[in-house]
């Protein structure tokens, strides 16, 4: 897998991907930025959490789950010195679906996190990352 970043102005970045997508990156203005995308820390949890409900969706499906919608609320805390690397990670997962069951979603949220999701575990290596999950009927 290859990316490449490209410096636009100040703080801010475009983040091209080998899949021929981009991504604008920037700082906030107190840091030179104008506020124009996403900080790169930023791009990390929501990278991490589209990856971990890639697999539960996956995961759902192929076992015959009536699975209609996935959330991932993410809450973090990073160190305050340098390098502010994550500490804690939290992932709130909302699967909705017609007659869930819960053993089948925990399942796969639990493959997900021991087995599947390249980027929660890594981040692991650095940061506690804990999961819940709520089912809601639909």
């Amino acid at each position: 897998m290859r990316a490449r970043i490209k410096w636009v102005e100040e703080v801010s970045f475009i983040g091209e991907t080998e899949s021929g997508h981009s991504v604008v990156m920037d700082g906030p203005p107190a840091g030179g930025g104008r506020n124009l995308g996403p900080r790169p820390m930023e791009m990390l949890l929501i990278g991490t959490g589209a990856c971990t409900a890639y697999d539960v969706v996956t995961i759902l499906k192929k076992g015959r789950q009536q699975i209609s919608d996935c959330v991932v609320d993410i809450q973090s805390d990073r160190a305050e010195t340098d390098p502010k690397v994550f500490t804690k990670i939290h992932l709130h997962f909302v699967v909705t679906g017609k007659d869930l069951k819960r053993e089948q979603v925990e399942r796969a949220i639990k493959l997900s996190a021991d087995k599947y999701c390249s980027a929660s575990i890594m981040l692991g290596k650095t940061a506690k990352v804990t999961h819940d999950f709520e089912i809601v009927e639909g």
